[in-house]
C-alpha cells in the first residue's frame, strides 16, 4: 500500500498515484480526508486509506468519496459507525493500535474493550489492523522488536475475539527493508518509493534511485567588489572581485533558509556555493570560478549535471534535517514535469 501523502512527498500525489496504479498497485494510503478527496476528484478509483485523524466535519466527505478511515480512538469509531448505519453494506475501517510511537492509536486496554465487550459496531467491517514503527531506521532494533511484540499481542486480541482481518500492516520503509517479520499482509513504503532512506550505514540498503530533480535558471549576473555584500543583513561579504548569479527560487518555494551561506547548487557540472541569506523568492550563488556562465544557464538544486550530483540527502545534511522534509517542502506552485521511464 504505497504512501502518497504530503503530495507524494513533494513529487505530486495525482501523478504518483496514477503511475503506481499503472504498475499494478491496487490500494493507496494518504494522511487526510482532504488528500483522499483530491485523488478521487482526479479519477483514482482504487481503495484509499486515510492514515490520519478523522474530524466530525470530515465524515460526510469520507463517505461521499468512498475513503477507508484509520480509526485511532473510540469516539471516532462511534461517529463513523453512526454514519455507516445508513449504508447498504458495512463500511470498511482499519483500527490503529499504539505500540510505542506515542502518537495516534488505541491502547491495548482500549483495543481489548472494543473487541471483547461487543463494542465493535455492526455497521463497520474491520478490514485492517495497523500500527507504526517509531525507530525502524534507528541504530539498533531494540525498540522495533518491542513494538513488534506489542503488535503481535494486538493481533491475537483481535483474532481471539473472532475477527478475521484481511489487511494487517506495520512496516514503513524502514520496516520493509529491515524487519521482514513485520511485513504481514501489507507493507507501507513511503520515502523509499521516491529513492531515499534514512537507515544507518551499518544496515545494507537496496540501491534506491531518486526520481526527482529540482532545477531553475540563472536570472541575472552581477559583479561584487571586494567588501560588497549580498542579500539581507550583510551575512556575506566579498573577499575578492566576486561574480554572483541570482536564481529565482527561495524559501517560499521550499529552499530552506538554513542553506544560507552553507548549501551548494550545480552549474555547468560544478558545485558552487550559496552566498548570503536565502530570500523568499530568490537566492544568490558565487560563480566566480565559472567565468563562462551566462543568463539562462540551467541550475540543478537536486539531481545530476555532468558528473556531479546533489540529492535531497545532501541538502538535508547542510540544513540539519532529513530528506523527507526537504522533499515535502518543495512548494506545490513549482511546476512538476513528468518523464515516462
Amino acid at each position: 500500500m504505497p504512501v502518497v501523502k504530503a503530495n507524494a512527498y513533494g513529487h505530486g500525489a495525482i501523478q504518483a498515484a496514477q503511475t503506481l496504479i499503472q504498475h499494478g498497485v491496487t490500494r493507496l494510503a494518504v494522511f487526510s480526508t482532504a488528500e483522499g478527496v483530491v485523488l478521487r476528484q482526479a479519477g483514482v478509483t482504487v481503495p484509499i486509506v486515510t492514515l490520519g485523524p478523522v474530524f466530525p466535519q470530515q465524515i460526510n466527505a469520507l463517505f461521499s468519496y468512498r475513503l477507508t478511515p484509520v480509526v485511532s480512538d473510540c469516539s471516532t469509531l462511534e461517529s463513523i459507525a453512526q454514519h455507516a448505519a445508513s449504508q447498504a453494506t458495512r463500511w470498511p475501517i482499519h483500527l490503529k493500535v499504539e505500540t510505542g510511537m506515542g502518537r495516534l492509536g488505541l491502547s491495548e486496554r482500549e483495543l481489548e474493550s472494543v473487541i471483547n465487550t461487543q463494542k465493535f459496531p455492526s455497521s463497520l467491517h474491520l478490514e485492517g489492523l495497523m500500527s507504526h514503527f517509531a525507530d525502524s531506521d534507528g541504530p539498533d532494533s531494540i525498540a522495533t522488536e518491542e513494538q513488534l511484540r506489542r503488535f503481535n499481542r494486538a493481533i491475537r486480541v483481535v483474532v481471539d475475539g473472532g475477527f478475521h482481518v484481511p489487511l494487517i500492516h506495520l512496516a514503513n520503509s524502514g520496516g520493509v527493508i529491515r524487519v521482514p517479520s513485520s511485513h504481514f499482509t501489507l507493507v507501507r513504503p513511503g520515502i523509499m518509493l521516491y529513492g531515499y532512506h534514512t537507515l544507518p550505514s551499518t544496515v545494507p540498503a537496496p540501491d534506491l534511485q531518486p526520481v526527482l530533480s529540482l532545477t531553475t535558471h540563472i536570472a541575472q549576473l552581477r559583479t561584487i567588489q571586494p567588501g560588497g555584500t549580498v542579500s539581507y543583513n550583510q551575512t556575506f561579504t566579498a573577499q575578492r572581485l566576486t561574480r554572483i548569479a541570482i536564481l529565482p527560487i527561495g524559501y517560499a518555494d521550499g529552499l530552506s533558509r538554513r542553506l544560507s551561506n552553507r548549501g551548494h547548487v550545480l552549474i555547468r557540472g560544478q558545485r558552487v556555493p550559496i552566498v548570503g541569506l536565502v530570500c523568499m523568492d530568490m537566492v544568490m550563488v558565487d560563480v566566480t570560478t565559472l567565468p563562462d556562465t551566462t543568463i539562462g544557464d540551467e541550475v540543478v538544486l537536486i539531481g545530476q549535471q555532468g558528473n556531479e550530483r546533489l540529492t535531497a540527502g545532501d541538502i538535508a545534511q547542510w540544513a540539519g534535517t532529513i530528506s523527507y522534509e526537504v522533499l515535502c517542502a518543495i512548494s506545490p506552485k513549482i511546476p512538476r514535469l513528468y518523464h515516462p521511464s
